[in-house]
């Protein structure tokens, strides 16, 4: 796993602690809801998308760069949803 992914799952584990400790929601809770939702989503772009890409661009290595981080990017617009869902059902339930 890329330094990048590991250092914006943590991003992500931090992010949805502190949303849901300063909404009054359990924070472990919503920080065990992103990390997971992080990673599920990282590993599916990551075998479904990257693994088609790769060899496409296999010459030219700031390109393999780029295209190695979409999976991360794929991640954090899903933990971004995520969290957005989170905050809409904690507001619902109040």
């Amino acid at each position: 796993m890329l330094l990048l992914a590991k250092f914006a799952g943590i991003l992500v584990l931090v992010w949805f602690y502190l949303s849901g400790k300063k909404i009054g929601e359990p924070p472990i809770k919503w920080a065990i809801i992103g990390l997971i939702g992080y990673w599920i989503t990282w590993w599916l772009a990551n075998k479904l998308i990257l693994s088609s890409l790769t060899g496409m661009f296999a010459k030219s290595a700031v390109a393999v760069f780029l295209v190695t981080q979409i999976p991360v990017v794929f991640a954090l617009v899903a933990a971004y949803f995520i969290r957005k869902k989170l905050i809409g059902s904690a507001a619902a339930s109040e």
